[in-house]
């Protein structure tokens, strides 16, 4: 049953939809209806929602690469940044960009500008804030040993300055922003370096991706974080889940920490076949895998 509707429609520049079917918004291609999908358009939208929201609960969806959403979807607003949210700025050693832009491309464009430190988000498929969410990483770099100030805005429409090195903001895939909150703007520093050096250092990165993960499937990256000291695919491998199938989804052969939706599984199947990983690494191993993969929403 959706939340009551509380939620008081401003006039806004966004896309607004009731009902929004979200599985074509996320990797997985798995997930139930939103009661509201906003796609805000500038921040005068973005504070609007907010403030109009009364008490509908507010989901930020980035680009849905790291998360399952279940089948019985989402109540209350699922906000979505939309494309002028993308904007950016290189001035000397620094990018100042807006949350909505892909890793990808701010990997490339720090590359055009010779700045490094951005390599590794070569090749992660999400959008700056949810990279700023969970601290994504990759290849011993992530986005705290990069972001020096960021932009958020709170569930009253207003914003804050946040300098993270000054607030322990960062930790391993976490970060310390409130439930409901969402980045805005962040200030990313690199380091002058050859372009061409960068460049290689990123086709590198690429070529071990295709090497050591699946290509071309329906996957969410890294289904658990890695327990200190050893990878979470060994562990895997270890309770001998290496390629395990069950109703559709399964654990990829080239990268057992990579859960795949080979066509029609749901969400719950998903988080079961998770969830199976889980109980039966803790009984062979009696290591406890924590999930990377941001589960979010009802169960149908």
């Amino acid at each position: 049953m959706l939340k009551k509707d509380t939620f008081k429609i401003p006039k806004l520049k966004a896309k607004i939809c009731k009902n929004y079917d979200l599985a074509k918004k996320t990797w997985l291609g798995v997930g139930g209806p939103a009661q509201y999908y906003i796609e805000p358009q500038d921040l005068n939208d973005l504070e609007l929602i907010f403030k109009n929201k009364a008490d509908m609960p507010i989901t930020i969806l980035g680009a849905g690469s790291n998360i399952l959403i279940r089948d019985g979807g989402i109540d209350g607003i699922v906000i979505h940044l939309g494309k002028s949210f993308k904007n950016y700025e290189v001035e000397k050693n620094c990018i100042t960009c807006a949350a909505g832009l892909s890793l990808i491309e701010l990997a490339k464009i720090a590359a055009q500008n010779g700045l490094s430190g951005f390599e590794f988000m070569s090749g992660i498929p999400g959008s700056l804030g949810g990279g700023l969410k969970m601290n994504a990483g990759a290849y011993g770099s992530d986005m705290s040993q990069i972001v020096t100030e960021l932009k958020v805005m709170d569930l009253d429409g207003k914003l804050h300055k946040i300098i993270p090195s000054k607030t322990n903001f960062f930790a391993y895939r976490h970060s310390e922003i409130p439930e409901g909150w969402i980045f805005v703007e962040a200030i990313l520093q690199g380091i002058p370096k050859d372009k061409k050096i960068i460049l290689e250092t990123m086709e590198n990165l690429r070529q071990k991706r295709i090497q050591t993960q699946p290509q071309k499937v329906r996957t969410a990256g890294s289904t658990f974080k890695n327990p200190p000291n050893i990878p979470a695919w060994k562990l895997i491998d270890a309770a001998g889940l290496r390629g395990y199938t069950y109703k559709g989804a399964k654990m990829s052969e080239k990268h057992s920490n990579f859960m795949i939706n080979e066509g029609h599984a749901s969400a719950t199947t998903l988080e079961e076949l998770g969830e199976f990983v889980r109980t039966t690494v803790a009984d062979k191993t009696g290591q406890t895998l924590e999930w990377e993969i941001k589960r979010i929403g009802k169960r149908k």
